[in-house]
């Protein structure tokens, strides 16, 4: 026990205050991560959506994802990132209090675009302030360190969902945004006269950076990242409506399954980082991620029952603990000193492209061969995702080497 303890003192251990007040930040804010988790459940069974419909509000929203990563990269670099994050959390969490009353069809997909391009400016800023306050050693630390804040907020968030849903689905929408609004009230007060340990010296004449849309490799990067996020959203958007569907699970259940996701990563991933973050290449990590990926989607193919749900579901876990922190890591080394804005935005790019696309490839795959052969179809890709980030992220090693 005495030597758990000193590994977990170690893993903690030489991150900043602000980074640490960064992650309590984001545990606030994603403590009341309750509205999404559960929206394919609310919109087929309390609106009356069907699949489709359904596939399109949540694609609204990763539409609405891919505009506000944009839209907040750029911000970033213009204006800074402390700007942004207050406008995110604040402005997101009155949004989420306005989208409880919209119930009709079109409406509500234009509304949840709308609340997705506000709350999602926050990620780009956000990450790119984790950077700025970590020591260069540290970086994927504190990365993990915020990523463990984000699952265990997301462990509460759908466990305390999942109880609120069965009284009313109202009251996911006024959780959300108390815990948003709350977050940026913290930040704000924190962060307002602090200066980030690594700043670019303006009064410093540098060579222009190259620009990220021409980096080619960091492009292809980036689409390989939407194969990997495609897959991993299937958590949030068509494993919940198969939780419901093939085994008639209640909201609660539902929830603790979802929770379960934030448990493991918040008591596994800082640790495994630690351990060997610094010795194994960057590259193999995110391989072995992805193909774990993959394999909690043969899980479901396999196992037609309740056991494979909770298997899929730690198998998926320890994919993204593999595979995600190590993501974001190289995206802040591929990127210059002027320019992490503008990196950091296309990599939640990446993430928002994928929430758009992968409810609308879900719903519509599983109405059409249903959910069996959609877990199969999805693992077979996601080998061949690991296979085009292996052969590319080797190549790029080398060329550095």
């Amino acid at each position: 026990m005495k030597s758990v303890i000193n590994l977990y003192k170690n893993a903690f251990g030489g991150l900043s205050p602000a980074a640490w007040m960064l992650a309590l930040v984001i545990l606030i804010n994603r403590s009341g991560t309750m509205v999404i988790p559960f929206l394919s459940v609310y919109l087929t069974s309390s609106l009356g959506f069907t699949l489709v419909e359904t596939g399109w509000v949540m694609s609204a929203f990763g539409l609405g994802a891919i505009c506000g990563s944009f839209l907040g990269g750029w911000l970033t670099d213009k204006i800074g990132n402390f700007k942004i994050q207050t406008f995110s959390l604040i402005g997101g969490g009155c949004l989420f209090f306005a989208l409880s009353q919209v119930k009709e069809f079109y409406p509500l997909t234009i509304f949840i675009f709308c609340v997705s391009v506000v709350t999602e400016m926050m990620r780009p800023a956000n990450q790119i302030s984790v950077a700025s306050y970590a020591k260069p050693e540290n970086v994927t630390r504190a990365f993990s360190l915020n990523r463990m804040a984000i699952n265990l907020g997301f462990s509460f968030g759908p466990a305390l969902g999942g109880l609120l849903a069965a009284i009313s689905y109202d009251s996911l929408f006024i959780a959300d945004g108390v815990t948003c609004i709350s977050a940026g009230l913290v930040f704000f007060f924190y962060f307002r006269h602090k200066q980030p340990r690594n700043t670019p010296n303006k009064s410093i004449e540098e060579p222009a950076e190259r620009s990220v849309w021409k980096d080619y490799q960091f492009l292809l990067f980036i689409l390989l990242v939407m194969g990997f996020a495609m897959m991993f959203f299937q958590l949030f958007t068509t494993w919940p409506i198969y939780h419901r569907e093939q085994f008639q699970l209640s909201e609660q259940e539902i929830g603790i399954l979802l929770g379960l996701n934030g448990f493991i990563v918040f008591f596994f991933e800082m640790i495994l980082v630690y351990k060997i973050g610094e010795r194994i290449p960057i590259h193999r990590l995110i391989v072995f991620g992805t193909v774990l990926n993959a394999l909690a989607f043969f899980c479901l193919f396999t196992i037609d029952a309740k056991i494979g749900l909770y298997l899929a579901c730690v198998i998926i876990s320890f994919a993204e603990i593999f595979a995600m922190p190590f993501m974001v890591t190289h995206t802040v080394h591929s990127s210059g000193k002027r320019n992490k804005g503008a990196y950091m935005g296309l990599y939640s790019v990446g993430f928002a492209s994928a929430f758009m696309f992968a409810p609308l490839v879900g719903t519509n795959l599983v109405a059409k061969i249903g959910f069996h052969e959609s877990w199969l179809y999805a693992g077979v890709f996601g080998l061949f995702v690991a296979i085009g980030f292996y052969f590319s992220l080797r190549r790029k090693r080398s060329k550095e080497s």
